[in-house]
């Protein structure tokens, strides 16, 4: 049974840096529910679990291509949260090019532009997903879609729709292939409702979301075909940005369907 000192213990652990995600070209999923995904996607090597673990998801452990008994030291290693769920699954990184990405001719994109908080862009990737989109792009010095917590928050979504690594500059590709780029800013002269009410939403979009602190930069919303904002009825100063990008991905969502 591997302990923290076993070396693919140690190897894999490298993996919660992201220099080293990075070389390697791989990354830890934690948790049953990631688990199930990655192993749907077919991009897990290797699963790590206890004793305990392993037999509570016996279904899971039958699917891996290699398992690895560890200790409950080991475990807590390579895991992030505070009460483990007993498997870790060593997986290939699933990131595609955005050219390849595009080729499929998806109807809504989520661009995440130079987002630090990895909560934030991983619920964004969850959010995406459920609304049907078919890509969702890390731009610029966007946080690393394979950080723990971004894996976490995105529950599984990470395997289900085309994650892209892209530069900042992506506009003028995302405009030549058709989709109409919208940026979300609090002072935009656009509001959701209008887009929605008006059958704008409706044709190809790809949103554009900046970091919670700092928005988008002054290009990027000039570069845009629109600036969009989502209206506050209430008292409250703005949305999260999780939240917000929920609303936009769900009215086009709505408006194409």
């Amino acid at each position: 049974m591997y302990t923290p000192r076993t070396p693919r213990i140690v190897a894999a652990r490298r993996l919660q840096r992201r220099r080293d995600r990075d070389q390697a070209r791989r990354f830890l999923a934690e948790g049953p529910q990631a688990v199930r995904e990655a192993l749907a996607a077919g991009v897990v090597l290797e699963l790590f679990g206890t004793p305990a673990g392993l037999d509570r998801h016996a279904e899971l452990t039958a699917q891996a291509p290699e398992v690895s008994p560890v200790t409950d030291d080991a475990l807590e290693a390579l895991t992030e949260t505070v009460h483990p769920q007993g498997l870790v699954a060593l997986c290939e990184q699933v990131d595609v090019p955005i050219g390849e990405a595009l080729a499929k001719r998806p109807q809504l994109v989520a661009v995440v532009a130079e987002i630090r908080d990895p909560g934030n862009a991983g619920t964004i990737l969850r959010t995406a997903d459920a609304a049907g989109a078919g890509a969702v792009i890390f731009a610029g010095d966007a946080v690393d879609p394979y950080n723990g917590k971004c894996v976490r928050a995105s529950a599984g979504s990470l395997f289900h729709v085309d994650v892209v690594r892209a530069p900042l500059d992506v506009l003028d590709l995302l405009q030549d292939t058709g989709l109409q780029v919208l940026a979300t800013s609090g002072t935009g002269e656009d509001d959701v409702d209008s887009l929605l009410d008006g059958g704008q939403l409706a044709a190809p979009t790809a949103w554009l979301f900046g970091s919670e602190a700092h928005g988008l930069s002054p290009e990027l919303l000039r570069s845009a075909d629109r600036r969009v904002r989502v209206p506050i009825y209430g008292g409250a100063e703005s949305l999260n940005l999780a939240a917000a990008a929920a609303v936009c991905l769900y009215a086009s969502a709505r408006a194409q369907r």
